[in-house]
């Protein structure tokens, strides 16, 4: 099956791609339901237990996973622009650290909800600035440099982590470590998640022509007429408030902002204002996979999805690290 050569088109695929991955979510689990069973449920008809089950427990999950990981994808695209390195992601910069270490302090706090959240933001945000301000300022930044700084600050939250896992009480410790490495079991139904993911690609495609500059650098970007400064500040914070929503909901999930940009771009999509819905439609899509097989590969017990997200990133990534290494080798 070829690539459809159109952006359009493949936004349309990876729409119907997110519907089907949706469905698949709902049928599958301990117990499985068939097509027509799925349809009865979402119609409302049928028996009371498959609709139960597809409207309390699978479908409410399954669109938390879906929001998680747009929000993860959408993230990672920002934050490409801002170093103009295809290998930055909120995890290798230490943001998603910063929102966990937020988040975590919250919880054991015994705070929930907007308090989290927020205490989560404002991790992300300060771990953002301190690599930024430590790799150069905004001006003078290097993108190798700004990695560097990115990976031990991420090392840092790492032992911050460890610092408030250890003073944590004991009967606690256990769901919170299952929390870090991605939870997604106290799916509650979409209120507010969903408009925020929404509200930010919204913003972020309306950014899209400013993005595509910023590529070609700032002092292109500047002469072309972008707002450089004011541009960079925004990618700061949807960034950093992307990976807070996303940690303080389901905790670490790595590679997913790091890997879809790669595949989206790799199908062909360079322009930003394609590219982040097309990001976000992949990421969820890619998520809710992910849950789905952690709840379904050694049922009756479940794996965090951040585990799966691990293992089907890590070759993936590498294979699309080999082959942009074989691209750029002389003939």
């Amino acid at each position: 099956m070829s690539v459809p050569s159109r952006p359009l088109s493949l936004l349309l695929l990876l729409a119907l791609l997110s519907g089907l991955t949706l469905l698949l979510a709902a049928g599958l689990g301990s117990v499985e339901l068939g097509p027509a069973a799925i349809l009865q449920a979402l119609l409302d008809r049928g028996p009371d237990w498959p609709r139960t089950l597809v409207w309390e427990l699978r479908l409410p999950r399954a669109l938390l996973a879906f929001q998680v990981g747009g929000l993860l994808a959408l993230a990672g695209v920002l934050m490409q622009v801002l170093l103009r390195n295809p290998l930055a992601d909120p995890y290798v910069l230490g943001t998603s650290g910063g929102a966990a270490v937020g988040a975590l302090g919250a919880l054991l706090l015994g705070l929930s909800g907007l308090a989290v959240q927020t205490l989560a933001f404002a991790g992300a945000l300060l771990s953002t600035l301190v690599v930024f301000q430590l790799g150069g300022g905004l001006q003078r930044w290097h993108s190798h440099r700004l990695l560097l700084t990115g990976i031990v600050v991420a090392a840092g939250w790492g032992a911050i982590i460890t610092f408030l896992l250890t003073i944590a009480p004991a009967e606690r410790v256990h769901g919170l470590l299952f929390w870090l490495m991605g939870d997604l079991n106290t799916a509650a139904p979409i209120r507010l998640g969903g408009l925020w993911l929404l509200l930010l690609l919204v913003v972020a495609v309306g950014l899209g022509r400013t993005l595509n500059l910023l590529l070609l650098g700032q002092s292109t970007a500047a002469t072309l007429g972008a707002a450089v400064g004011h541009t960079l500040v925004l990618l700061y914070v949807l960034a950093a408030l992307a990976t807070a929503l996303a940690v303080s909901q389901a905790g670490s999930i790595g590679f997913v902002g790091l890997v879809i940009p790669h595949l989206i771009r790799l199908l062909g999509i360079r322009d930003h204002r394609f590219l982040i819905p097309a990001a976000a439609l992949a990421g969820g899509s890619l998520l809710v996979l992910a849950d789905t097989l952690g709840r379904t590969l050694l049922a009756p017990q479940q794996l965090p999805v951040g585990v799966v997200t691990a293992f089907l990133g890590v070759p993936l990534f590498l294979y699309l690290l080999t082959r942009q290494a074989r691209a750029t080798e002389p003939a």
